[in-house]
């Protein structure tokens, strides 16, 4: 009887994966042709444009009012420095909490469960108020922080991944007279590269497709960042530029997606190990 259902449970596994996958791909596919379809609109009676263009994306260069590039490298700055103090703090706060028994600890871990129970946008009154008063307000600064400092109470799983490194190493490690932060750079480090590449992909991806705050916080347009500018730019024309919008979105896709291919071997395994003990 389970040599019969076998076939049977692949040729449903098998179909239920090709709808998957055709959901997933369509809408990207649909995207990526009116991109490249003339004119204005983005309704079309055939999936497959009767003719190419690449002028929707040199207008986005070129547009004087649309500035896609400042934008565009506004964003790479900002998801590039969120990136790098995400996963430094990240890792050495986690740590601390993973091998280093003190006063509070369990306090610190239960606080940062409730809060990390809570969506984010509840604080964002309170987090305006604050910028605004340590006139960070309007600046990258202000996004690079916040986005930063969020990270950490996201950080159970990189703890769950220091719980798994034997504690042996470490001890070995002190009684050959290494210090800490010994310890810490040159043993466990090298053993967390997946969880880092988790880490910094999650942070990176975070940052760069973030746009309820950074439309909180931005309000010059020169500081806006590429969810903003796009948002503004079917805001403010209406239906007259989604193929423009369609150009943008793809040109927005192409780093995530390369991050994502290459790294994602350290990604899944980073995942993995790390859900495996908390």
């Amino acid at each position: 009887m389970k040599k019969r259902n076998n076939p049977l449970r692949l040729t449903l596994s098998y179909v239920l994966l090709i709808i998957i996958a055709v959901v997933s791909v369509y809408p990207v596919l649909w995207i990526f042709l009116s991109s490249l379809r003339p004119g204005a609109a983005l309704f079309s009676e055939r999936l497959w444009p009767e003719a190419f263009t690449l002028s929707h994306y040199g207008e986005l260069f070129n547009n004087p009012s649309f500035m896609y590039g400042r934008w565009y490298l506004n964003t790479l700055k900002i998801a590039f420095f969120t990136m790098i103090f995400s996963t430094l703090m990240v890792t050495l706060g986690m740590y601390a909490l993973s091998r280093f028994r003190f006063r509070g600890r369990q306090t610190i871990l239960s606080t940062m469960l409730i809060l990390g129970m809570f969506p984010s946008f509840m604080s964002m009154i309170a987090i305006y108020i604050i910028l605004l008063q340590i006139k960070l307000l309007d600046t990258h600064a202000a996004l690079i922080l916040v986005y930063s400092s969020g990270a950490v109470l996201g950080g159970f799983i990189v703890k769950g991944f220091f719980d798994t490194i034997p504690r042996s190493l470490d001890e070995a490690a002190r009684i050959d007279g290494a210090s800490h932060l010994r310890v810490f750079t040159s043993i466990i480090l090298p053993l967390s590269k997946p969880m880092l590449t988790y880490v910094a992909l999650t942070s990176f991806t975070g940052a760069w497709m973030d746009f309820i705050f950074a439309r909180l916080v931005l309000r010059t347009k020169e500081n806006w960042t590429l969810a903003v500018g796009m948002w503004d730019l079917v805001n403010r024309y209406q239906d007259s530029n989604f193929t423009m919008f369609a150009a943008g979105a793809v040109l927005i896709a192409i780093p995530i997606t390369l991050l994502f291919v290459f790294l994602q071997r350290f990604l899944v395994q980073g995942l993995t190990t790390g859900a495996s003990k908390g």
